[in-house]
């Protein structure tokens, strides 16, 4: 019978007539040495099933290495699944995804898309991501384009209006427009970025919308008197604090009129308070010195005489009434192109004092060491003692004053001193004290 080993039921059992031998399952041939159908082997092993899968498999023949056919969208080696970019696995086989090109795989089972690209999201892709958007009618294999929005200055979402333009959804409090990218009235722009504006509460919103301008800042009909960049300062010819809205109209202040004596040597002081005649004399002065004042007062005839007052050893000159009316008239009438607030005009004042007592303090100081120095050098003597035998010589000698008077230096009466300054003494020395 010569029957396979591997395949056949018996050995030495074979048909008498063919030859044909009793196979095993899975083995064909006459002397049972192939595999059958649905079985393989690669020449080493024994014939295996192929296990071919029913609805994933075109048959169930494999090849020599267990290989299965399988159907449209299936693969494995036994036809078991489905390709990636397939899904819905049955009879007919596996059904392509459907991501509208912007994804090449979905859920074997369900379908649904994974890794959408292109800015798109949803079961197939279909949509766009937040913050971008796809133009009305263009289909949906397009690609989302990024809103015009940005999240600085909107919430960074945007819809297509009637004119097919995007636009965003919701813009941040500071701005406004389709894009967000313009500042909203009472904000303006400051390095791209939309800033409140600072006007200190002086320009009204009824009336000026804008506040401010939209690129400087640069506050916009200012309100409450004041003026300046950020409606900070009172305005000309008001006083106060611009920030508060306190500005009121500075007044000015016009001098008493007093009786003017007829001859000068009568005049006394200006009457009024001696805190009304400094001001009326430092403000001539101040006005002098910034040139706002001509360099000699004008007076109508009926004035009087100019009034001074001489005194000794210094001469002290007053105004009168009739010059501090002159004054006021001058400061009235005098156009000119230096305009100086009542703040800079105190300052420059207190600057001037701290300054002349500074002077004033220098100069004392200085004389005073001086007249120290002086005094130290005079009353400086250099005294020296000889002591001899039975009596005792002082000597002084001094750089400024060369007969210094020594007659005083010991309390006795007899005391004798020699032509040259110097002392002898010829008594005992328990006589005598220094």
């Amino acid at each position: 019978c010569n029957c396979s080993e591997d395949g056949t039921v018996s050995l030495d059992s074979c048909n008498e007539t063919t030859g044909q031998c009793e196979c095993e399952a899975g083995y064909t041939g006459l002397q049972c040495e192939d595999c059958g159908d649905g079985y393989f082997s690669n020449g080493t092993t024994f014939c295996l099933p192929c296990a071919c899968d029913s609805f994933g498999a075109v048959s169930s023949l494999c090849d020599s290495s267990g290989i299965c056919t399988c159907k449209t969208g299936v693969y494995g080696p036994k036809c078991d699944e489905c390709k990636p970019g397939y899904f819905s696995f049955s009879t007919t086989g596996c059904r392509p995804c459907q991501c509208n090109n912007h994804s090449s795989d979905c859920h074997p089972q369900s379908g649904t898309c994974v890794n959408c690209q292109d800015n798109t999201q949803g079961p197939r892709c279909e949509e766009c991501k937040y913050s971008f958007y796809r133009r009305p009618g263009a289909a949906l294999t397009e690609i989302c384009e990024p809103c015009p929005c940005s999240p600085v200055t909107s919430t960074g979402s945007c819809h297509i209006d009637s004119s097919g333009q995007p636009v965003c959804d919701q813009c941040r409090p500071e701005y406004q427009g389709p894009n967000c990218d313009k500042c909203r009235d009472g904000y303006y722009n400051s390095d791209s970025i939309c800033v409140r504006c600072e006007c200190n509460s002086n320009v009204d919103p009824r009336l000026s919308p804008r506040v401010c301008d939209p690129d400087t800042g640069q506050c916009l009909n200012c309100a409450n008197n004041t003026a300046g960049q950020h409606c900070e300062k009172c305005a000309e010819g008001y006083s106060g604090d611009g920030r508060a809205s306190n500005c009121t109209k500075t007044d000015h202040m016009t001098p008493t009129p007093t009786s003017v004596p007829a001859h000068p040597e009568e005049l006394s002081f200006v009457s009024g308070s001696p805190i009304q005649i400094c001001f009326v004399n430092v403000l001539s002065f101040y006005l002098s010195a910034v040139r706002i004042l001509p360099t000699a007062v004008p007076t109508t005839t009926a004035a009087p005489p100019t009034s001074t007052m001489t005194s000794s050893p210094n001469t002290t000159t007053l105004l009168t009434t009739a010059t501090t009316q002159a004054l006021a008239t001058t400061l009235n009438n005098t156009t000119t192109a230096t305009e100086v607030s009542w703040t800079q005009f105190n300052i420059i004042i207190l600057a001037v004092i701290i300054v002349v007592v500074v002077v004033l303090m220098g100069f004392v100081g200085g004389v005073y060491m001086y007249r120290e120095y002086q005094n130290r050098k005079l009353n400086a003597p250099f005294w020296t003692i000889e002591l001899k035998e039975d009596n005792i010589s002082f000597s002084s000698y001094h750089d400024s004053i060369p007969n210094a008077d020594v007659s005083g230096l010991l309390e006795d009466e007899a005391s004798e001193v020699a032509p040259n300054g110097q002392l002898s003494l010829s008594a005992p020395m328990g006589m005598y004290k220094a």
